[in-house]
């Protein structure tokens, strides 16, 4: 009985060896297959051709802030209370227009005081020359002593003092009372009126805001790459949200505005550092014509910056670039398989980015999403309709 129970045990060992061994060449089998597929698979995607064309550069900036140069408050120079306002909001001055006057009750009677000081102190001159007149002629006679003389001199010359110096405090006075008119600093528009008729101030109280929004400015940090076609006076359109355009000063707006289809036009003023010296970041400073008063000093959102003059460059679509840093596309090699390239790009105009240097004049570069795909891969290509 031992004999046939080990002989029936062999046959179940042989038996399980065999099926472990033809599962493992099943499994290996298998696993050839699917390779073997994935080798000859062709995956369709959309490529275009790098071709050489002309773009208008855009940049998109999350927030600019914009600011004027022209804005100064019309400020008290003495301490009194307003008693006349020549303008209102949104009023245009000129500089040195009367805007507002104010008294200051004291002021009249310093004035009043002081030319009876001033009439005092003239006869006592007239009074003090006439003394040193005689004082001269009596030295010229022998008559009196060099001492005495000087004495006469030196209340004479005194007296001449005191009246010049009374003459100078009420020349004070005249100014501070021209003071209670207070007057525009620039030309502009009244922005903001701070006080009214009735209210006190004293002297450095700002009354009134003035701006000339006409001109405004603002400046940007940016990358080098985003603006290597950039020069100074070149001139930007700047493109705002329709919705983004509200006033923070209630300004009026020019004739002739087109609200919010209205384009701005910027200029570069200056770029820091110069474009001849190397920098990973420059910052750019731009002028805004807002002649027709649409836009004021403040943060605007998602503005767009297109320059106007158009670039030619070899270029190919945003759409395939693999990363954020726009450095790396997968090429079309002759065997139909795809090859990550990495390149270097310049500016964009929103749909194509500029090819510096990595990419030829007629490579293929892959536009469709390329997620989870390696090199080698073999792909059935459809080419995009280029604009």
């Amino acid at each position: 009985m031992k004999k046939y129970f080990y002989i029936g045990l062999v046959i179940i060992l042989l038996l399980s060896i065999s099926i472990i061994f033809y599962g493992a060449y099943l499994n290996s089998r298998g696993e050839n297959i699917i390779a073997n597929r994935m080798d000859n698979r062709h995956i369709a995607l959309k490529g275009q051709v790098a071709t050489t064309r002309n773009i208008q550069p855009v940049l998109n900036m999350d927030t600019i802030k914009l600011y004027s140069d022209k804005m100064a408050d019309a400020v008290a120079l003495i301490d009194g209370t307003i008693t006349n306002a020549y303008v209102k909001r949104n009023s245009t001055v000129q500089a040195g227009d009367l805007m507002f006057s104010l008294v200051n009750e004291e002021i009249p009677l310093k004035i009043s005081q002081a030319d009876s000081d001033i009439s005092k102190a003239n006869v006592e001159l007239k009074r003090a020359k006439n003394t040193y007149e005689r004082y001269n002629q009596l030295m010229s006679m022998n008559a009196t002593s060099a001492e005495k003389l000087d004495e006469v001199e030196a209340a004479y010359n005194a007296a001449i003092a005191n009246v010049e110096n009374l003459r100078m405090q009420k020349e004070q006075l005249l100014i501070q009372q021209s003071r209670q008119n207070i007057l525009a600093p620039i030309d502009g528009e009244v922005l903001l009126l701070y006080r009214q008729p009735g209210s006190y101030v004293t002297m450095g109280t700002p009354i009134a805001l003035i701006g000339d929004f006409s001109k405004l400015y603002f400046s940007q940090t940016i990358n080098d790459a985003d603006i290597s076609r950039f020069s100074i006076n070149d001139e930007i359109e700047l493109i705002f949200q329709e919705n983004d355009l509200q006033k923070a000063y209630d300004t009026d707006y020019a004739v002739g505005n087109l609200g919010n289809q209205q384009r701005f036009i910027a200029r570069i003023l200056d770029i820091t550092p110069n474009l001849n010296e190397p920098a990973s970041m420059r910052k750019i400073l731009f002028e805004i014509d807002n002649s027709v008063h649409i836009l004021e000093p403040q943060s605007y959102r998602n503005v767009t910056l297109q320059i106007k003059q158009n670039f030619t460059c070899l270029t190919v679509p945003l759409t395939a670039m693999l990363n954020q840093e726009q450095n790396s596309v997968f090429i079309l090699n002759e065997d139909n398989t795809i090859q990550r390239r990495e390149v270097v790009t310049g500016v964009n105009d929103g749909t194509y980015i500029e090819i510096i240097s990595g990419l030829s004049e007629g490579d293929i570069v892959i536009t469709s999403d390329t997620n989870g795909l390696k090199d080698g891969t073999k792909v059935d290509i459809t080419m995009d309709n280029e604009e």
